[in-house]
């Protein structure tokens, strides 16, 4: 079973009395890709500062392989940062800028050279080590961040959004080359961002964040499949969003006609909100949907047609289809009953999950 090499215990943190950290509660695991994951100002870069121990908690425990971190040191933490500007030396060049934090804990020039060449080859910059920094390309740039940081041997290595600055296609390209990466080496990463396509495809686990808060944790997986409040449906993935009423356990009612789920646990005729995903509805015939409408707007998006459908009571449905529609084409909507994600108001992630082991036990049973 793997170990928690940090773990942080009703952590709060305050600026000039504005609370930026609420008493978060976490644990990350040794050896995983973690992706805080939230808009700006949400906390996600106050939680890397934190641990890195570039500031101070108000109140709560740090621990570090179940050490109290709170009064110790940046420099004195097993843990490494990979800034989003890199924060490279110019005027050095690639060799020196990996070399530079051995230097300074003064090793021996031949255990700097090894050290050094390891890294590079780590990250595929062999032969580089002569190259000056305004020579490279942001990719190359970044790995040499990383081969600095890695050179230094972190049991954690921090990212803050160190992929923000690239084009689109070397974003891609870099995100394969980090999980790859952490994946070869084994040490835990914890990686910012407010990409949620980048959170989806790097991580073993995601904390998304809100307003200080971790609002809901989990694999990129079931984040997606059962978010669990608007905020995250529409913060992770596009959304078809409107409210309903559960009828009974399995039963759910919205835009007037009641549908079969897999939802259970709540009260009859409770309030809720009800999550279809895009990519989840079809376009069919009205005899053989399960709504009426009629296609509004449409939009090419490369791999699909994002096709934007009117139902009668004026709600707007998004639908992702390989196959163009007719504008102004009455048609039906047909999905399955897994297809439909009910979401309480104001549930917490605790009982959130304690309603769906629930209703996981049922079905087994």
């Amino acid at each position: 079973m793997a170990q928690n090499i940090i773990t942080f215990h009703n952590v709060r943190k305050e600026y000039d009395d504005q609370v930026v950290l609420k008493d978060v509660s976490f644990e990350i695991e040794q050896g995983k890709f973690y992706t805080l994951l939230g808009p700006s100002g949400c906390g996600k870069t106050t939680i890397l500062r934190l641990i890195a121990g570039f500031i101070e908690a108000n109140q709560g425990d740090i621990r570090l392989e179940g050490k109290k971190v709170n009064d110790i040191p940046a420099n004195k933490r097993k843990v490494n940062t990979v800034f989003q500007d890199y924060a490279l030396f110019p005027h050095l060049n690639v060799f020196d800028n990996v070399a530079f934090g051995l230097r300074i804990k003064k090793l021996p020039k031949k255990q700097i050279e090894q050290k050094v060449k390891d890294v590079l080859r780590m990250v595929q910059l062999s032969g580089f080590e002569e190259r000056e920094i305004s020579e490279m390309s942001g990719g190359q740039r970044q790995r040499v961040a990383i081969a600095r940081a890695l050179a230094n041997e972190p049991e954690v290595l921090l990212l803050d959004e160190p992929l923000s600055a690239l084009d689109l296609k070397l974003r891609k390209d870099m995100q394969y080359e980090l999980r790859e990466l952490q994946q070869r080496l084994g040490i835990t990463f914890i990686f910012v961002t407010h990409d949620q396509e980048e959170a989806l495809a790097m991580s073993d686990e995601i904390f998304i964040l809100n307003k200080g808060e971790i609002v809901q944790s989990g694999t990129p997986v079931d984040i997606y499949d059962e978010p669990i409040n608007r905020f995250v449906a529409d913060f992770i993935g596009e959304s078809n969003i409107v409210k309903g009423k559960m009828v009974d356990d399995y039963l759910v009612e919205f835009v007037g006609k009641k549908f079969e789920c897999v939802d259970g646990g709540m009260g009859k005729n409770e309030s809720v909100e009800v999550v279809l995903r895009p990519e989840d509805i079809q376009i069919t015939s009205p005899e053989k949907g399960k709504m009426h409408v009629t296609v509004d707007t449409q939009l090419f998006r490369g791999v699909h047609y994002e096709i934007v459908c009117l139902d009668e009571e004026g709600n707007e449905w998004v639908v992702h289809s390989t196959r163009k529609a007719t504008e102004g084409a009455h048609v039906g909507l047909f999905f399955e009953p897994e297809d439909i994600h009910v979401m309480r108001f104001g549930e917490s992630e605790e009982e959130f999950d304690a309603r769906l082991e629930s209703y996981e036990e049922e079905q087994e049973g």
